[in-house]
């Protein structure tokens, strides 16, 4: 059993928070920024609520940080305030935003300056992912550090992977993403098509899903797609965050990113048609509007 704090309990960082203290079996203390729901997770799995990410933070092993982008992140940590200010020489600090690969390295020298270490270690899995404890963690930071906080993240993780140093893990969320945007706009370009030619979809996926064309998107998502249903994933709003993390990345390393830069023009085509929280499957939905 370890002491660890958890700072951020929204969607994601709420069940996480969970398989920490129920899987994990360890003494772990929450702050949310909405003190409301903090209490309805001290109330549904135990442990402790604190005031600030400082007084969650003290004499905690493991700082766990899980918010909305860099600035947010920022607030927690380096802020007034934040984790940084209550945490021990010798504890680590591990962030599950997707955020920035500078940001990583920005908070793991202000890390370092208080005696403490990171890891950047930003989760794919999605909202289900997280609730059944089973999400891939993509980390960066030093090995042995990795190695003492493995066994921690380990509560809600299916995968676990040391990627290079500090950055190295945001850098391969990134990855993620551009991997997931243009397998999104594929399928739905797919089911789009044959529903145009009279095909049965779910027939077409039955067969195509078991060959090269198959992928974690066409099982989850072909059906809900399908019928026009898009609240069971990732928000666009996230997503267009998430890629704008992405295209700025390709900026400043030169890399050709044309099918990325589309999909995201696409999602803002979405957003303008009310789709902001709509998953990002919805990209269906912009093909199919009239």
């Amino acid at each position: 059993m370890a002491k660890v704090a958890f700072i951020g309990l929204g969607v994601m960082g709420y069940p996480m928070a969970g398989h920490l203290k129920v899987k994990g079996g360890h003494d772990v203390t929450v702050y949310n920024r909405t003190s409301a729901r903090a209490e309805r997770w001290v109330e549904t799995f135990g442990g402790k609520a604190a005031a600030t990410p400082a007084e969650a933070a003290e004499d905690a092993e493991f700082v766990f940080t899980c918010v909305g982008n860099d600035d947010d992140l920022r607030s927690v940590t380096t802020g007034a305030g934040g984790v940084l200010e209550g945490m021990k020489p010798g504890a680590i600090l591990i962030d599950n935003t997707t955020a920035s690969a500078e940001v990583a390295r920005e908070l793991a020298d202000a890390a370092r300056a208080k005696g403490c270490r990171f890891v950047d270690a930003p989760v794919s899995g999605g909202q289900a992912g997280a609730e059944n404890g089973v999400l891939t963690v993509m980390c960066g930071g030093d090995p042995d550090v990795f190695e003492q906080a493995r066994p921690i993240i380990d509560a809600y993780a299916r995968m676990v992977g040391l990627m290079g140093p500090v950055g190295s893990g945001q850098l391969t969320k990134m990855v993620n993403q551009i991997c997931i945007a243009g397998l999104v706009q594929g399928l739905a370009e797919g089911i789009h098509f044959g529903k145009k030619a009279g095909l049965d979809i779910e027939k077409v996926i039955e067969v195509i899903s078991k060959g090269a064309a198959g992928s974690w998107q066409m099982e989850n998502r072909h059906k809900t797609m399908n019928a026009g249903k898009y609240d069971f994933g990732f928000a666009i709003d996230w997503m267009r965050k998430d890629l704008d993390i992405v295209l700025s990345e390709a900026r400043r390393n030169g890399a050709k990113l044309p099918v990325t830069a589309l999909v995201d023009q696409f999602y803002g085509d979405v957003q303008d048609m009310g789709g902001n929280r709509w998953d990002t499957s919805s990209l269906l939905a912009r093909l199919e509007r009239k």
